[in-house]
């Protein structure tokens, strides 16, 4: 296939040299495990355990009869000591179920599909919410909706991001590296699903090792690996179609109104190891990297870990550190509190200096465009700060605010350093909130 690119986007430093030949590791189980009931996009969740009860481990703790919601599992056997609201590494506070692990790595029965290739859409469909399985680029959107499109819609390609264009990640990259025969699998099995002959995996070309092995993966199975240009925010959904396909979403459409859907290369192996293993979700690829990190490791952690025993286990240096992200640097959430858990959405913990911080006083905008030339969405971004001095949410609006994906680009190539990405995010909370 052809790479068509797409508008925009930024390219600051990758800082990958530091984890992207670290082999994944597996980090020891924590003492207590935090498990918040919020980890998708959508509705909260409800406990199903009691405090005082034993949980076994992928026992489902908390679960919803919304239609946007997935269950979540215990990633460890042991008491339920606690159940209350707690603070939440993305936001504010959240219902939290505190699991003492007591070591016996007893499993719950692990319910599987024995031949994929025979079961119906449906079938596979309901294993993949059962389980838990979320989109584990970032968004955590539940995975067995983005399966599922409007039966008047036709889809005609499957897309799979393992572009990884923030800096400093290496998640995807390893398990790229690692489980590649799980990615492959778990392709076919939403190929199976959607009906498509058409699936591409995006790699950008930073990455040699990932598109030689993944394409030593997919021979045979018409699977293509495409290289894309190394460029941020190459992973985006809309960039992703735009550079693959050559088309354009429209303003508040979904990816499936241009035939297409997107998935993440390592959600791909979760689906394999849902349906062929039956296992829950319980345990995400982590990099942890940064100057206030002697160590930098891809690790393969349990979900509700407290990232501060992570953080030291590598070597995290609290005198020098500056700020510490969950995520990439572009993308990521600042953290306030160091006892916050790994959730399933959690690609890296990043513990940054004051050098790479770059924190810098904001200046008056200086009207050089650059934020309009490098959002990828071909939105304005300065007229939303604007817009946003002034309270004027609802004009914000007007101008297709919620197209914008919040990359960060514009705020990187703002040479006054305006905040613009974080007018943009009040702006959206504004709005939704004048909705309701």
């Amino acid at each position: 296939m052809k790479f068509f690119g797409f508008k925009g986007g930024v390219h600051p430093p990758e800082n990958k040299i530091q984890t992207e030949n670290q082999a994944i590791e597996i980090f020891k189980a924590s003492k207590m495990v935090t498990i918040p009931l919020l980890q998708h996009i959508g509705v909260p969740l409800t406990p199903c355990v009691e405090v005082g009860e034993r949980v076994l481990k992928g026992q489902k703790i908390g679960d919803s009869q919304g239609f946007l919601s997935v269950p979540i599992h215990s990633s460890v056997s042991g008491i339920v000591k606690k159940i209350e609201v707690m603070p939440f590494p993305l936001m504010g506070e959240v219902l939290t179920v505190v699991v003492e692990n007591d070591f016996a790595d007893e499993w719950v029965e692990l319910k599987k599909i024995e031949d994929w290739k025979k079961s119906s859409k449906e079938e596979l469909l309901a294993v993949i919410k059962e389980k838990g399985i979320v989109g584990l680029g970032g968004a955590a959107f539940p995975t067995h909706i983005k399966l599922n499109p409007p039966a008047d819609t036709k889809i005609e390609a499957l897309l799979l991001n393992g572009a990884e264009c923030e800096p400093y990640l290496n998640s995807d990259n390893r398990v790229m590296i690692e489980d590649s025969e799980k990615v492959v699998e778990g392709i076919k099995i939403m190929k199976h699903i959607l009906g498509v002959e058409l699936a591409v995996i995006g790699i950008e070309d930073n990455k040699l090792e990932s598109i030689e092995v993944m394409k030593n993966a997919c021979k045979g199975t018409g699977i293509e690996v495409m290289p894309l240009k190394t460029m941020y925010p190459q992973g985006g959904e809309k960039s992703l179609i735009k550079a693959i396909l050559n088309k354009e979403v429209p303003s508040g459409k979904l990816p499936s109104s241009v035939g297409a859907v997107v998935n993440n290369t390592t959600t791909a192996a979760a689906i394999y190891d849902a349906v062929v293993n039956g296992l829950p979700l319980l345990d995400k690829v982590v990099t942890i990297t940064g100057k206030a990190i002697s160590e930098p490791k891809n690790l393969k952690v349990l979900i509700g870990t407290p990232i501060n025993e992570i953080l030291e286990y590598c070597g995290y240096n609290e005198e020098i550190v500056e700020k510490v992200v969950m995520g990439g640097p572009m993308m990521g959430m600042a953290q306030f509190k160091l006892e916050v858990p790994v959730i399933k959405g959690t690609s890296g913990l990043l513990a940054l200096t004051k050098e790479e911080t770059n924190a810098c006083k904001p200046k008056s905008c200086i009207g050089c465009g650059k934020c309009v030339d490098v959002c990828p969405m071909s939105l304005e971004p300065i007229m939303y700060a604007r817009l946003a001095e002034f309270s004027q949410w609802e004009d914000m609006g007007r101008y297709h605010l919620m197209d914008c994906i919040e990359c960060g680009s514009c705020s990187y190539i703002c040479p006054a350093n305006r905040p613009l990405t974080e007018a943009i995010k009040i702006g959206k909370a504004k709005l939704r909130s004048l909705k309701k």
